[in-house]
């Protein structure tokens, strides 16, 4: 994020930035959550924490699973899959030749994942403390945040969403071969003018995109601006004569994916969420089952304050939640609507705390979490997009309600 004041202080440049699927370290989101759809549909209450790292010709994948199954037969399945699943991953992404940079189906893997602590497991499903014996406990301590605002239909903050929805086309696009030359790897950039609260036009945009050796700059340029860029942003009406462009400003890139730059899980929290507006605890998602409360507890705090806005009790809102592990109820709930509240905060986050049930347990049925509906989360962001259980608005009334 970059925020950069004017002459005029209500007005200031806010940038985000998104990455491709085939960005290296969104490649590795990918492997782990689809290694984790995977443990889910074998046993729904396995407790995954997969990583993954790319680089050169490789592809290692590490880390714990803990089946709750007694079926001594599933972790004999994972790891025989894990390697399929993959390369599977890499290829639908695109990366099926060396010079791609990676080459699915022939590069080098390694398997090193193993079971979870028994340690961590017993406060997880119960057996830790007496005092919360039988009650299902956080995963991990921490803080998680949830953001919304009114800035897009998608109640999300205009930089982050734009940037997304140009490396959506572009997606799109490459594809369905409608731009032949474009390769897996991307990334994009958007900065706004805001005056307060309220984005006013569309300052900059940066789209570095792979492509094949033979294609020109000048065409990369053209092509990236009518076919994605105009189509993705003319219609907010943001953008002006005086909006920039900056395509693939090094001149050049053919060399991309983890030949490029070696991918690792978890390094894109920002782009995960909110493009740095809004607060992040720290916690990265994918590979991790819903009993970890850095993925579940942040989900549940972006469905509170997306229908805190929704319910149009407040212009923004940023929720957090607070866990200790093993502990099955949040150690702190806050609610925070920067002045932009259209009743008092307090009985906002009274409300909060009346109709959404935030223990881990509350959390999982709520959302309905123990599915394997995470790989399509780890690319183009986890919030903003439908389909999701926590983009629902399905509170607002009971909301409404609480506050009167």
């Amino acid at each position: 994020m970059a925020s950069i004041q004017s002459n005029n202080h209500n007005h200031y440049l806010l940038t985000s930035e998104s990455v491709g699927e085939g960005h290296p370290d969104k490649l590795c989101d990918q492997i782990s959550d689809a290694i984790l759809d995977r443990c889910l549909e074998l046993d729904p209450n396995a407790h995954v924490a997969c990583e993954t790292f790319a680089t050169t010709n490789f592809v290692l994948v590490g880390g714990e699973i803990g089946f709750q199954n007694p079926d001594p037969k599933l972790p004999e399945i994972i790891a025989k899959e894990a390697e399929s699943i993959a390369r599977r991953v890499a290829l639908d992404i695109g990366y099926n030749a060396a010079d791609v940079g990676l080459d699915g189906a022939k590069c080098e893997f390694m398997n090193r994942l193993h079971a979870q602590s028994a340690d961590i497991n017993q406060g997880v499903v119960g057996k830790g403390l007496d005092e919360y014996e039988g009650q299902q406990g956080a995963g991990d301590q921490g803080m998680m945040f949830g953001f919304a605002c009114n800035e897009t239909p998608a109640l999300m903050p205009a930089p982050i969403y734009y940037s997304h929805q140009l490396l959506l086309k572009a997606h799109e696009l490459r594809h369905n071969g409608i731009i032949s030359w474009l390769r897996p790897d991307a990334k994009s950039q958007v900065t706004i003018e805001y005056d307060g609260h309220k984005p006013v036009r569309i300052d900059a945009v940066v789209i570095s995109h792979q492509h094949t050796p033979e294609v020109s700059h000048e065409e990369i340029q053209k092509t990236i601006i009518e076919q994605i860029i105009k189509p993705v942003l003319e219609p907010t009406g943001l953008l002006d004569e005086n909006t920039k462009y900056y395509i693939n400003p090094t001149g050049r890139f053919v060399t991309g994916g983890p030949d490029g730059d070696a991918g690792l899980t978890g390094r894109k929290i920002i782009v995960d969420t909110y493009g740095g507006l809004g607060r992040h605890g720290g916690g990265a998602f994918s590979g991790k089952d819903p009993s970890k409360v850095d993925r579940s507890a942040a989900y549940m705090a972006r469905y509170i304050a997306k229908n805190i806005v929704a319910a149009d009790l407040a212009e923004r809102a940023e929720v957090q939640l607070a866990y200790a592990i093993g502990v099955p109820f949040p150690v702190s709930i806050m609610v925070d609507t920067f002045g932009t509240e259209k009743v008092e905060i307090n009985k906002i986050s009274e409300a909060v705390k009346k109709v959404f049930d935030c223990t881990p347990s509350g959390i999982v049925e709520t959302l309905q979490l123990k599915r394997p509906i995470y790989k399509p989360t780890a690319s183009y962001g986890h919030f903003g997009r439908q389909g999701f259980p926590w983009e629902n608005t399905d509170k607002v009334e009971e909301l409404k309600k609480a506050v009167k």
